[in-house]
């Protein structure tokens, strides 16, 4: 890639479409291609590089992205217009490319200031968590947790903050279904998440996740840093309120009694997330942080991602990464729980991508999974997990997450992602507590327009300044250097207490 002289980008010799760096209008002749474009291409959308007939498959990362839903000639530009979906079967080959992970040696493994709970776990905050169980209580949550700003914090610098965390379920579900399983999942995977010093639950009283059964559920003991509280039987929200604001106080001594020491990059769990998408997301930013989810593994770390519906016609290339059958079937089931899923809503796979991934040059969902499943790196999948699961293996993981993106990154999170590397296109403002988030920016246009937001410019790639794999070093650095306490920019900016989003599944009744 040549900087200014590149103008279109084929991802593949294979490949039928190349990518327009910048726009090209008709009559120019991209030098790397020798053809003349035949009409308005808008930058990160598709040339044609020959002519595709009618029902023939489009081709891009040497992969199916869709079909040709009329003749297209050379030269022309392949977009919603004239590609469609089409059903066609997919060779999992489960297990065949699996290859040896290149591991660092433990010696001489990279490193990171962490901060170490007295069982052993590693934090990379260090917050206090007010947590609601239900809908009804999270005003009171935030009552208590915005009595903890400014100088209030002053006595506790070792303290990130006090954090409230609401959401939109926790009554009128049935108990024994998958979206309570989940709820209760989220809510246990953040209370005794790492970066959490000390959490208080508040429930309402009379909702279906009952404060002592959430608890219970999650394996949660009453102690000094883990408390319950329910409205109805204190008195109301006042009284609720001065009781609450009175137990963090008393957490925030213990919290704030802590030091950071170095700790080997094997305590990382590096969450992954691919949101407001464009062209560029499969070329620069999800290379790049996959690359560097490849550090992550191989210093002894895990890599997850997820957003199923996203790997939807790539999840073909991650069978074949699987280290053992039941992995691999077990990724398999979550694509037909997902085609079932859909069509049971009215829906169907391809209702993603969206508008905006679209006017970036998306056009099916073929092609936005292919360059969401670059994220996942070169190293073999070793486990994968249902929503908000408790991650324990080392290496390349995936979870069963829907695509919107604080749904997928609050599972991730209360699976124990202790990192979140998010990648865009179009620009995402986005940040998460108490997990740092960090955001790559696939373009340098984007990156520039929203300096304040974007944490690392992958654009270099497709400027030509720069390797993936030399993006991959760069963010792995960056890694831990958030893990050891430097802020990102959504943390400068105070995101993270209104992102925390269970996946709310089934009926509301």
């Amino acid at each position: 890639m040549s900087g200014q002289d590149l103008k279109t980008i084929r991802l593949n010799p294979a490949d039928n479409v190349a990518v327009a760096v910048s726009e090209l209008s008709p009559g120019m002749v991209p030098p790397s291609e020798g053809i003349a474009v035949a009409e308005p291409i808008p930058r990160g959308h598709k040339l044609s590089v020959a002519s595709i007939a009618k029902g023939e498959p489009v081709r891009k990362y040497d992969q199916i992205i869709g079909f040709a839903s009329t003749d297209i000639g050379a030269g022309q530009h392949v977009h919603t217009h004239n590609l469609a979906m089409a059903d066609f079967a997919r060779d999992y080959r489960i297990g065949e490319e699996t290859r040896p992970t290149a591991m660092v040696t433990e010696t001489e493994r990279a490193t990171f200031q962490g901060i170490v709970r007295a069982d052993g776990r590693v934090a990379t905050r260090n917050y206090i968590g007010v947590i609601a169980t239900v809908n009804c209580s999270g005003a009171v949550a935030r009552f208590i947790a915005d009595h903890f700003r400014g100088p209030e914090m002053d006595p506790y610098p070792n303290v990130d903050g006090v954090v409230a965390l609401s959401h939109g379920s926790g009554c009128c579900m049935a108990d024994d279904r998958e979206g309570y399983t989940y709820l209760q999942r989220v809510l246990a995977g953040y209370a005794k998440h790492p970066n959490f010093a000390g959490i208080l639950f508040i429930g309402l009283g009379c909702e279906v996740a009952q404060v002592n059964l959430v608890m219970q559920s999650g394996g949660i003991e009453q102690g000094p840093l883990a408390r319950g509280m329910v409205i109805q039987e204190n008195s109301g929200t006042k009284a609720t309120v001065a009781k609450g604001i009175a137990q963090i106080a008393e957490m925030l001594t213990l919290a704030n009694d802590v030091r950071r020491r170095e700790v080997p990059a094997s305590h990382l769990i590096l969450g992954m997330e691919c949101g407001g998408s464009d062209a560029y997301s499969g070329i620069s930013a999800n290379p790049a942080l996959g690359a560097a989810a490849d550090l992550v593994v191989g210093h002894g770390g895990t890599a997850v991602f997820g957003e199923t519906p996203e790997i939807y016609g790539a999840e073909h290339l991650l069978t074949r990464r699987a280290v053992h059958r039941d992995v691999g079937e077990k990724l398999l089931a979550l694509i037909r729980w997902w085609e079932d899923y859909t069509a049971r809503n009215g829906g169907e796979m391809n209702n993603n991508p969206t508008p905006g991934n679209k006017a970036g040059g998306l056009t099916t969902i073929l092609e936005k999974s292919l360059g969401a499943a670059a994220k996942g790196g070169t190293t073999n999948l070793v486990d994968v997990y249902g929503f908000a699961e408790r991650i324990t293996a080392k290496g390349l993981v995936f979870m069963d997450t829907p695509g919107y993106d604080p749904v997928s990154i609050t599972g991730m999170v209360a699976g124990g992602a202790n990192v979140i590397g998010f990648t865009t296109g179009r620009g995402s403002v986005f940040g998460g507590k108490p997990a740092p988030s960090f955001k790559l920016a696939t373009n340098t246009p984007m990156f520039e327009r929203l300096a304040d937001d974007m944490d690392v410019n992958c654009g270099l790639v497709v400027d030509g300044e720069a390797s993936v794999e030399e993006m991959g070093e760069r963010i792995f650095t960056m890694i831990l250097d958030i893990a050891s306490g430097a802020k990102t920019k959504s943390e400068l900016l105070g995101f993270g207490d209104e992102e925390f989003v269970p996946w709310q599944i089934g009926a509301v009744m």
